[in-house]
Formats: C-alpha cells, structure tokens, sequence
C-alpha cells in the first residue's frame, strides 16, 4: 500500500518533533520531511513531493499565510493547517481555508500537548487521512469554483409557502462550498439554517466573515431565536442546533447533549429535528469526511423534504454526499455552483400566480 507522505512545516522544534510522534503511529502515513520555515519548506516540496503539508500560521521569514497564497498559486496540494483556538487564530484559519487550505487542527500549548497527547495524535491521523482522499483533480477544481458566479445575487421573487427553510450540512471544506452557496442570495432568500463541523469561537468568526460578504444577514444561532427569511443561522461550535415549531414560527433550540456521529452539531440532529415540518424542508449535504446527515436525510426525503447532495466532482470530500448517495437519500445531486439557483427556483413564487 501507498503510504501518504507528510511533510511538517512549523518553527517549533519541540512541536515538530510531537506532531512527527503522532503520525508514526499509523502505519499508512510517513512523514518524509520537517521544515522550519517557509523557504527551506518551499526546497523539501519540490525534492520530496509530499501529498500532504501540515502548516503552522505563524513562521518567522514568511508567514504561513503568505506562503499558503504562493504555493496554491505554484504548486497546489492539500494543507492541514495548525491553528491557536482564539479569536485571532479563527480569523487567520478562516482566511487559510479560503485560500485553499483543506482543514485544520486546533493546536493546543506545548504543556496541553503533553498532557493531550493521545487525543492530539488521533484527529490529527484522522485530518491527514481525509486530506488524503482529496483527489488533486477535485481539489483543482474547487480552488476554480470560488470564483464562479463571484457578485452575481440571483432573483428571487419570494418564497411560495410561509416558514420554507433550507437546511445545510457540511464538514471538511465546507466553510468554502457554504461560502460560495451563500454569496449569490438575495436579501429575501428563504431562512437557512446551517450545521457545519466547526470549534467554539470559529463559528462566530465565520458568520460574522459571511454576513460582512452576502446580502443575506448571516448570524451564529442563539437559543430561542425566531427564524426569518433572508436570515442565516450557523450552529455554534460545541453545540447542537435544531429547529422548534411554536405556533406559526419556527425557532432555534440550542444543547450540549452527546455527541452524535462524532461531532456536536451534528447534521443529522438538525435534520431529525425538522421531520415534523419535513414538507416545507429543502435539505442539502455538502462536502465533508464521514457518514454525518445520511440518515437525516433519508428520513427527511421519506416525509416528503426535497433533497440535495453537492456532486463528487465539485465535493472536496465525497463523504458524507456519497453516504447519503449510497442510502439513495438524495432527490437530486447538483454541483456546487447549481445548487444555490435550485434551491430558489424551487422555493420561488409562480410568476404567473403575480401577474395572474
């Protein structure tokens, strides 16, 4: 078996010499270089041509921002980025995942690393190997997509039912695929309500990152919100999100219960949630690692929600689509750059009916 060939880019020798310890666990990885900066990095590319880099943000001589622009410019390959659990940090790794980074690991101090050892070296053997199931053709093609349709807000006339809502679930790489769905909505877009695999703190960084871009108002969801068209709510980091019907409104309900399917929010939790209102559910599964919403979606499309899986060509991670593929959960599978005009005309008011 091919082994899955790391190279490991970070100016601290103590954290290199950790994160080297935690992949020679797994037989599948080899870690076939350690660089200390950008430069001497930029060398090990091109003599060891690795199929993975995990990159730390902050590197003397040239910032891992500044070497991330060049080498998805140069020599595009999947990066696993390093990044601190602050707000400085989410602002600086949501930046990196739009540049073309695949994912990221949240890099605890060196005494938390000591101490996390066992915990570190698991989800980081789990980010390399979903790396590694980025095929260079599909990741190519994603770095193309960010500039489809870039400032075309598509019409929309209004939704045909009151209370329409379209839920979206997502994981690795989805941050950019709900960036480019979300980019072309107008503001009076039906509600959205988002589940996508992101820590505490990165998911007000990235709903504060979307709202300052799109028309529509794009918030972190708070417990107890009323949900509205033209608004977007994005599942707090360590926190399940689901939908509640009071009345003739629909409203956010905010837990800390267990995990599901590894994660918390998880997809399929917001998707279970919204079977009592499943007729008036657009639900979508974007790319992502893992299995999370299949099932969700399956029991959406079996009371009658329409059901969306972005396709294996435009998915960075054909995972949790192709899960939901597999379950035959899906009505439709579209493209990335597709998706947002479907999900309109479908939710959109006849034109006869207006000018009838």
């Amino acid at each position: 078996m091919k082994k899955i060939k790391v190279l490991v880019v970070d100016d601290s020798a103590v954290i290199r010499q950790i994160i080297v310890k935690a992949l020679s666990y797994d037989a599948e990885i080899e870690v076939v270089g350690e660089a200390e900066d950008p430069y001497e990095a930029r060398d090990m590319i091109k003599r060891l041509n690795p199929d993975i880099l995990t990159l730390d943000i902050e590197m003397p001589k040239m910032d891992g921002i500044s070497f991330l622009k060049n080498l998805m410019r140069l020599r595009p390959l999947p990066v696993v980025m390093l990044s601190t659990l602050t707000t400085k940090g989410a602002d600086i790794t949501l930046e990196a995942l739009e540049i073309g980074a695949v994912d990221f690991i949240a890099k605890p101090s060196i005494d938390e690393l000591h101490n996390q050892e066992e915990s570190f070296k698991d989800v980081l053997i789990e980010k390399i190997k979903s790396a590694a199931l980025v095929e260079q053709r599909n990741f190519k093609l994603s770095q193309s997509v960010k500039s489809h349709n870039s400032g075309k807000t598509l019409p929309f006339l209004g939704c045909k039912q009151a209370n329409h809502l379209i839920a979206i679930g997502a994981s690795t790489g989805g941050t950019d695929a709900i960036r480019t769905l979300l980019g072309t909505l107008p503001g009076n877009a039906p509600a959205i309500v988002i589940a996508q695999h992101i820590p505490k703190t990165f998911s007000a960084r990235f709903a504060q990152r979307m709202n300052a871009d799109c028309q529509v108002t794009v918030l972190e969801a708070q417990h107890g919100q009323k949900i509205k068209a033209g608004h977007v709510y994005i599942a707090p980091g360590g926190l399940h999100l689901t939908v509640v019907s009071r009345g003739s409104s629909l409203f956010c309900s905010l837990s800390d219960t267990d995990v599901v399917n590894h994660h918390r929010p998880s997809v399929d939790v917001l998707f279970e949630s919204l079977k009592a209102v499943a007729r008036n559910v657009q639900a979508v599964l974007l790319t992502g690692m893992g299995k999370d919403g299949a099932q969700g979606m399956l029991a959406l499309k079996k009371l009658g929600a329409r059901t969306l899986i972005q396709d294996k060509q435009s998915s960075l991670i054909w995972g949790m689509p192709g899960s939901a593929f597999a379950l035959n959960a899906h009505l439709e599978q579209c493209c990335l750059n597709d998706i947002t005009s479907k999900l309109l005309d479908y939710a959109a008011i006849d034109e006869a009916v207006i000018e009838g």
